[in-house]
């Protein structure tokens, strides 16, 4: 896998000078959760990223309720991290993944080669008595210098006109009843964009919350074309990157994701809603 590693792999190897290791774990609705739970315990030599604070700028009327931060600002914050290009990064959360793909995928839009996500879960790691540690590492800071990949975000512009043309294949990342409109505990309207099919980012996972095989992957996602462009929503665009990352891991080469995703749509009134199975 080109985008994975296991914990094993990073057991091995952590504490190679070229690696960074990024804990990104979160509790959504507990913003204060995974501090908490790094101050407590994290894996040797690993820096923290809140992903209300680092991975995410503040709210405004659109733009959904996880923004994407200001390029110069973010290429800072990985600066005081430790994280140039040079570096191999390695993230992990407790949150299957969710989180640590968001930062995967902006890593990777910021022009970073060699970034990894740990297939399985913090809690893992722990019960398989793998080290652990309350220290905060000493982090010699670095300078990053993005290069912005324009072509793997969207915005609500072009995702209506995807609604109109069908130009590209729209995913829902999110579980079928907020998909299907039967529920939403989060944003202000239910449903999902007009034409958009549902893949529930979860299914990724296996029972033990590890990322399934590559060929499940490319079996899961084997009704999905390649001739054009694919472009992945979830609530407000951390859930959808462990679609995009699957996607890419799978071969798909034309992988967008809408940043602001389902609370950027709804912050529209004339965006339209559709509810249902398609």
């Amino acid at each position: 896998m080109k985008n994975l590693v296991s914990m094993k792999w990073l057991l091995a190897r952590m504490y190679e000078p070229d690696i960074v290791i990024v804990d990104c774990r979160f509790t959504l609705g507990q913003p204060d959760a995974g501090k908490a739970a790094y101050g407590k315990a994290h894996i040797p030599r690993a820096v923290y990223m809140d992903l209300d604070k680092d991975l995410s700028s503040p709210l405004s009327t659109h733009g959904g309720r996880h923004p994407l931060p200001d390029i110069n600002v973010f290429s800072n914050t990985l600066g005081l991290a430790g994280i140039d290009k040079d570096k191999r990064v390695v993230i992990y959360d407790d949150q299957g993944g969710m989180v640590a793909s968001r930062l995967w995928w902006m890593l990777k839009y910021m022009g970073h080669k060699s970034v990894y996500v740990m297939e399985e879960s913090f809690t893992t790691w722990t019960e398989a008595n793998f080290p652990v540690t309350t220290d905060t590492p000493i982090v010699i800071p670095a300078q990053y210098e993005p290069e912005v990949q324009t072509t793997m975000l969207v915005d609500v512009n072009t995702v209506r006109g995807v609604t109109s043309d069908g130009s590209a294949y729209l995913i829902d990342s999110r579980e079928p009843r907020r998909y299907e409109g039967l529920e939403e505990p989060i944003d202000p309207v239910a449903g999902h964009i007009p034409g958009a099919v549902n893949y529930f980012w979860k299914d990724l996972l296996d029972d033990q919350g590890r990322w399934i095989s590559i060929e499940d992957i490319q079996e899961r996602f084997e009704s999905v074309p390649k001739d054009i462009d694919i472009i992945v929503y979830c609530g407000s665009g951390v859930s959808a990157c462990p679609n995009v990352l699957a996607l890419d891991e799978a071969g798909f080469e034309n992988v967008k994701l809408y940043g602001g995703s389902w609370s950027d749509w709804v912050s529209y009134p004339e965006n339209p809603v559709a509810t249902g199975k398609e």
